[in-house]
Order: C-alpha cells, then structure tokens, then sequence
C-alpha cells in the first residue's frame, strides 16, 4: 500500500559519512526538523530522501541540519556526475589502501626482527625510530580521514565508527612514541600501522563491492538513447535526446535504440524490449502499437510519434522506483538502526572499562593498552549498516533487468508471509485484449447492434468496450454519436444515439432495468458462457437489439504459475466481475483453488477483507482502475505493468510485462532477498556479539581485530551480491 502523503520529496548525496551511526545521525537530525514528515539516510548509497511540508521547512534547512552534524550534502552538479566520483573515490581509495601496506610492511619486519638496518646511527634506536617515522605517516596521513571525521563529531558531542579507529591508531602510536622516549620496552607501532592499514584496506574493498551492488541504476541509465532521429518538414535529422518533445515524429532504424516512448505511426518491425520485460523473444510492432525508450530495435524501419518524453517515460519511471526502494528501508532493518544508534558510545565505554580492569588485575599499563585497543578496533557497526540496503540494492536492481519492480523494503517483508494471491482475471490470468467472437442480434442484422454497441462505448475505455469498437471498426462500420454517457462501474454503460437511450452491459443489468431477455436468449447466453466468453447485452429505448460474445485469450504461462503458487503452499483465488460460467471455466483450466465471479469493484475490496478476516496474508494481482482499491488493501499489492497508471501507483510490487510467472519470481526474488538481510544481519549481530568479549579478553591481538573488522563488512556485501548468482523459479 502507498502513503497519501502529498507534500514535497527532495533526495540528495551526503558526504562524510563512514559508518551506520553517521547515517542514524543525521536521520535523526533530519526527522528532528518541523514539517518533516519522514527521512531515511542510506549508508550504503550515501544518501538521503525526505518528505516534507514546503510550508513549514525548505531544502535548505535540510541541508543545513546535515551540514550542522559535521556532513556534506554534495552540489547537484557533483552529484549528478556520480559515476566520474565513484571512480575517482574508488582509486583514491586503493591508493592510500596500498601505500599503507607497502610502508607497514617493514614496520611490521622491524617489529619483528625480520630485518636489519644498514645503518646504526641512533644504536638499537634506529630501527625504532624508523618505525615511528613510517607509522606515523600511515596512521596520521594516510589515516588522516579518520582522526578529522574524529574531530569534526567530537566537537558536536558525537562520535562513529572513525572515533573508535582514531583512538586505537593514536592510543598505539601515542604509547610507542612516548615508549621510546623513555626508553620503555614494549611498543606498538605495528600495531598502529597493521590496524590502519586493514582498516583502509577494508573500506576500498567495501566500496568496490557497494559499487557493484549499487549498479542497478547505473546500468538502467546507460540504457537510454543519446540522441533521435527527428522527421520535420520531411527532412531527417539528428537532435539530443534532451530535444525531444511530445507530438515530435521520430525515425528509427534497424539497430537504433527507440529513443522515447510513443506509438508507431508507419512501418512495422520486432522490437526487443527484454530489458523492460525480461522477455528473450522480440515484440511485434506495428500502426497504433505502443514502443518504449530504450528498447532495441531488431529489424525494420518505422515512424513514431513521440508520447512521453524526459522523466515521463517508461525507463525513466523505472529508475525513479527503483532509486525509491534501494532508499527505502524494511522493517526487519529497525533493530538493527537503534543498536547502530548507540553501539559506538557503548563500545567506547567498553573499551575503557577493559582497560581499567587489566590495570587493577596486571597493574600492567602495557598490558592493559592492548586490550582496550582491540576492542575499539575490532568492534563494526558498519556491518549492520550494510546489512539491509546493500541486499535490497542487489535485489531490486536484479528485479528491474528481469522486468520486477519492488518498491520499498516493506513490500519484501510483507512477501514472506503470504498465503494466498487473489487474481483479477481480465489482463492479469487473460491477454486483456478481448476481441468480438460472435454477434448475435434479436431481429437478424448484426450491424445494426454491432453499431448501436460501439456507439455507446467507444467514451469508455473498458477492454470490452474497446473491443466492440474495434470489430465495428473492421467491419467498417461508422459508430454513430452518443451523449449523455453514464458509466455503470461492473455493470456497463448508459448513453443517448439519435434521441434513444442506449444500454450496453451483462445481461444482469439489463435484467435490472426491466427489459425482458426471454428464454431462447437465456440459453444461448449460457451456451456462450460454457466456452469461457463474456456475453454483453444491447438494448434500445427497453428492447433488446442483441447479444455480443466476447472471447480473451488465456495467458499462455497462467497454467504454470498457478503450479508453482501451489507448490509453494499458496493457496490462488480468482475475483471477476465476468459471469460465472466464464470464470469458471478459466479456473477449472488453470487450476485455481476458488473463483467469485460477478463481483463489482467494491466487491473486490470486501472479499480481500473477508479473507484476511479468516487470517489470510493476502496478495491482490490486478492491473485495471477497479483494482486499485483492493490493491491498496491487500497485504501486498502486485500490478501488473500492462495495466492502468492509477493500479500501477497502488501496487507495492509492479510486474512491467504483466505475465503471470512473473508474479511467482517477484515473490521468490522478494524472499531471497529478504531470506539475505536476514543472513546479513545475523552474521553482523553474531560477529560483534562474539568479537567484543574475546577482544576484552585479551584473546585477540589488535590487528587481528582490525583484519577481522574489515572482512566483517566485505563479507556482508559479498553475501548480498550472491542474490545475483542464485537460481530464481
């Protein structure tokens, strides 16, 4: 279900932020805002997206609340080049990662006795003073972010993963500094310098493998067309695709990219929309045939008036969903937020009670600085940062390139407890695209209600009605004029042709309005209705002119995902407005455990109703107006993409091509990814749980810990990037 939140979205890139507590932070500080009515900071993609009441706070108090916590929010112009930055970051990133290690590596040999030096100038000293010199560089320039970020929080009274690192780095090297003047024996300079090292080490493979996570929509956008063919004045040429403007009539050729949405005015070709679909198999196109940006065409020539263009086209609404739900979060995630929230602190208090307690058992200050540092360095609230968004970018990116739109983390929680999807039936288990299947007049001339029927419906948009348009069109036949139009939601339509009040609709209403069908024409209803078709009924001025049968195709994969919902334990109903004898049918030939036909929009909503009411987790699959408010209340809603605007916006889950195995793989894909966050998240409570206390033990060597810290994260990324290699139904 949507929110009915109406005010304004603004979304923006933070900088400065390095772990989860940096992301709590400023969330918190962006909530804290008047007329704010909800904010969610994403660690993992560094950004933020806040609804808010314009009248009461601006963007820039929003700005200003981050940049009051010691972050940056980045310049639209240097966001937009967000590709060009994650690459200039990533390789500053493994530079200092590499020359960290190069230079540890003969602290670490000297620590050791792994090395002489060839010269003595400052006795025993000399290599000490060596590995001061080169520690320091590493703790202090190469590590520099770390004890600035440090020093930026501390001075709000706040701290974040880079206090505990800064602390333990300067902890180690401010001891052996002072060790050395003193002529003290212990020191720690490899310490400083191993732990800086993996630390850095460890945040240039996070952000490598954040990258690959997050490159859904990098790969979306790369999609599109850069320029169009454009046809003025009968000449040809070529514009940016920035130029193009609704009504603009565009060319495009074999192996061009189709530029923009629109409707194909000449020419004909197969057009491979797989990206959009998930579909292997190229599309047909033809005059009056819709075609999407970004989509590829194979062979042949058309002309296409241009419908939809910038951010209304179909790719571009895709991105849009799909940067919402790598923002959102799931409800799983909120445990995880509020330990965030406080582990730092808590981990800091940790870490001095460690070290008090050495001290008063060893009244040792040597042995009671190592402990104290491992648990400073070995502690990650990254990890549980990473957990929940890194798997959701991974899932909702590998449901976009497979034709699945999932909108927010909710929408994957509320998959998991599904136990039965109730079915609309016309263009979710048929085609949708009705067509006449026979005429059946009272009096002997089917043009006559053939015409009549089109007149009348063709102010509607109703699949049925727009099939009865079309035959009449094909059959040549002129739809007369009509007014006074009236549409009866479930039932049919009211319209006046040439002074005459005209009903168009199931033989139920006609029934209703006193017009007498007769028992000749009652059987011949049934006999229509026993082949699976849907009768309508015409009349004029209270007499009946005819009958028309109206036959949709059966989807040809509605069978199978019957099959795999019911190996799945989900139990399938089906809710039509179409006759009983139609539905039926369909239902016997697909499989489907229980169908209620005849049932008005708002009929939909009370058999949803009654069905949680008998505790079942619903799933509504629809794609038509009439849908949308059982949509809103199910507990999931899944549109279908072939469907209409206002079913799409109310859907939690948006299947682009409408078939019907998709359904069965956003469900599978939505609880592979949340079965993820699940793994994640327990592996990242697990890791702390255990790594904290054997650290405050002394039972890990603080650069162990740092080692174990960085892989902690990695481990996390990689274990969400395995979504992508698993074997969806």
């Amino acid at each position: 279900m949507q929110g009915d939140f109406t005010g304004k979205v603004a979304r923006f890139e933070i900088g400065g932020m390095h772990c989860a507590a940096c992301a709590n932070r400023n969330e918190r500080a962006l909530k804290s805002l008047p007329g704010v009515h909800a904010a969610a900071v994403n660690f993992a993609l560094r950004s933020a997206r806040v609804e808010f009441d314009p009248a009461l706070v601006n963007e820039r108090a929003l700005h200003d609340a981050i940049s009051s916590n010691g972050f940056q929010v980045l310049k639209p112009e240097f966001a937009r080049d967000n590709k060009a930055r994650a690459y200039q970051e990533l390789a500053d990133a493994r530079f200092r990662a590499l020359a960290a290690l190069i230079l540890t590596l003969p602290v670490f040999l000297l620590a050791m006795g792994g090395i002489d030096l060839p010269w003595d100038f400052l006795g025993r000293n000399s290599g000490l003073w060596l590995q001061a010199v080169l520690s320091a560089v590493v703790i202090l320039g190469f590590g520099w972010e770390f004890h600035r970020s440090m020093a930026q929080l501390a001075i709000r009274g706040a701290a974040n993963m880079d206090t505990l690192i800064s602390l333990g780095t300067l902890a180690a090297l401010g001891y052996s500094v002072w060790a050395l003047v003193v002529s003290e024996a212990h020191f720690y300079f490899e310490t400083g310098a191993v732990i800086a090292a993996f630390i850095l080490l460890g945040r240039y493979l996070e952000a490598r493998s954040r990258g690959q996570a997050s490159a859904a929509i990098e790969k979306l956008l790369d999609l599109g067309a850069r320029t169009a063919r454009i046809v003025r004045d009968g000449v040809e040429g070529e514009i940016a695709i920035d130029d193009v403007r609704v009504g603009d009539v565009l060319l495009v050729k074999p192996g061009d990219k189709i530029p923009v949405d629109g409707e194909v005015l000449d020419g004909g070709s197969a057009v491979d929309e797989s990206m959009l679909t998930g579909e292997s198999l190229p599309a047909s196109k033809g005059p009056g045939d819709a075609v999407f940006g970004a989509t590829f065409n194979v062979s042949g020539a058309f002309r296409m008036r241009a419908t939809r263009v910038g951010d209304d086209t179909t790719l571009a609404q895709i991105v849009k969903l799909v940067a919402e739900a790598q923002d959102s979060k799931a409800p799983i995630q909120k445990l995880a937020d509020r330990i965030s929230g406080v582990f730092v602190p808590i981990v800091l208090g940790i870490a001095l009670l460690t070290g008090f307690a050495w001290y008063l058992v060893t009244s040792d200050f040597y042995q009671s600085v190592l402990p104290a540092v491992a648990v400073l360095v070995i502690a990650c609230p990254c990890s549980l940062g990473l957990a929940t968004p890194t798997a959701l970018m991974v899932g909702t990116g590998m449901g976009a390139r497979r034709g699945i739109l999932i909108r927010n983390g909710e929408a994957l929680q509320r998959c998991e407890n599904v136990t039965a999807v109730v079915l609309d039936k016309t263009g979710t288990l048929t085609e949708g695209k009705p067509s006449v299947a026979a005429v059946l007049p009272v009096n002997g001339d089917e043009a006559v209600a053939l015409r009549l029927a089109a007149g009348a419906e063709q102010l509607s948009e109703h699949p049925l009605a727009r099939a009865i348009v079309e035959a009449a069109r094909v059959r040549a036949l002129e739809p007369p004029a009509a007014t006074d139009f009236e549409n009866l939601p479930g039932m049919g339509i009211r319209a006046t042709i040439d002074g005459a009040r005209v009903v168009v609709g199931s033989p139920r209403l006609l029934g209703a309005q006193g017009i007498d069908m007769g028992a000749d024409h009652q059987a011949a209803i049934e006999r229509e209705e026993a082949q699976g078709r849907t009768v309508v009924a015409v009349a004029c001025e209270g007499r009946l002119v005819g009958f028309i049968a109206i036959a949709d195709t059966i989807k040809s994969d509605a069978k199978a995902a019957i099959r795999h919902l019911h190996d799945q334990g989900v139990r399938t109903v089906m809710v039509t407005g179409d006759n009983a004898r139609a539905a039926g049918m369909i239902a016997r030939e697909l499989g489907i455990d229980e169908v209620f036909a005849e049932v008005l929009p708002q009929g939909k909503v009370e058999k949803v109703r009654d069905l949680q009411a008998d505790g079942a987790r619903i799933a509504f699959v629809g794609d038509g107006i009439n849908d949308a408010p059982a949509l809103a209340q199910a507990d999931l809603g899944i549109a279908m993409g072939t469907g209409t605007d206002v079913a799409i916006e109310a859907g939690n889950i948006v299947i682009v091509k409408g078939s019907p195995l998709k359904l069965v793989e956003a469900l599978a894909l939505s609880r592979l990814t949340l079965r993820t966050i699940r793994q994640n998240l327990f592996w990242a409570f697990f890791y702390n749980a255990a790594a904290i206390p054997l650290a405050a033990l002394g039972w890990l060597n603080p650069m162990i810990a740092a080692a174990a810290m960085a892989i902690s994260s990695v481990s996390v990324i990689g274990n969400s990037l395995r979504i992508r290699s698993r074997a969806i139904p």
